[in-house]
């Protein structure tokens, strides 16, 4: 079962009340503590302050939009982020994903489908620190803090997402090997999850921005993707 000893805190902010209130419904059927924002001000002073175990955010909120407060919440945590929207054009899924959303909900939806993807996205989150994964990743120059989630590199951290951590930890436990864009997914996404390859692309590439260079993760022609780690 999902939620054991505690109950995981999940973010709902919707401007539609009826939605937010049937999440809430599903949401806390499933054992979860809802926190419920109808616009992005509210939303982001729950954020400031409430230890969040996922997000699930409108695109089209007033006071502050889905994708300024996906931002904010990037600049100081790696929790699972759901874009729950309707709009349903191609160029708002890769800007969602481009920012650091791990998985992108169009409206209508089915609450018991969200609901899943939910306790998906937080099973994943909170398996990163494990026992069966080593605390620290060492790789060259980067570290991985497994416990904490967060990436360094010389020393200075970098701002990661969850979807981002899992896919990094996937090449640096294993340097030099070639994985691909299925093993890949499975390591971000989850097994059970249909990723676009549209979206790895998305992700491979924003990494390699953080990390400083296409040299990193290498495209191996007909075969996958492979780290190749740097000294310096």
């Amino acid at each position: 079962m999902l939620c054991g000893v505690f109950m995981y805190k999940v973010l709902v902010a919707d401007d539609e009340k009826e939605v937010t209130e049937l999440l809430q419904l599903y949401l806390e059927k499933d054992g979860f503590k809802v926190l419920i924002a109808n616009d992005g001000i509210t939303a982001f002073g729950i954020v400031s302050t409430e230890k969040l175990d996922c997000a699930i955010l409108d695109v089209m909120m007033p006071e502050l939009n889905g994708f300024q407060l996906l931002k904010k919440i990037r600049e100081k945590s790696n929790i699972p982020v759901i874009m729950l929207t309707a709009r349903t054009a191609s160029s708002d899924k890769v800007l969602g994903l481009d920012m650091g959303a791990d998985d992108y909900v169009e409206k209508p939806f089915d609450p018991l489908e969200l609901c899943a993807r939910v306790k998906a996205n937080i099973r994943r989150y909170h398996s990163s620190s494990e026992a069966s994964v080593p605390a620290v990743i060492k790789a060259g120059i980067l570290e991985l803090d497994a416990e904490k989630c967060l990436l360094f590199k010389n020393g200075e951290q970098i701002e990661i997402t969850s979807t981002e951590f899992r896919v990094l930890q996937l090449f640096m436990a294993n340097p030099n090997r070639v994985f691909t864009k299925a093993q890949i997914s499975a390591a971000g996404w989850g097994e059970n999850t249909y990723v676009e390859d549209n979206s790895i692309m998305v992700t491979l590439s924003k990494l390699r921005t953080k990390l400083g260079g296409e040299g990193w993760i290498k495209n191996i022609r007909g075969l996958g993707y492979r780290m190749e780690i740097q000294d310096e």
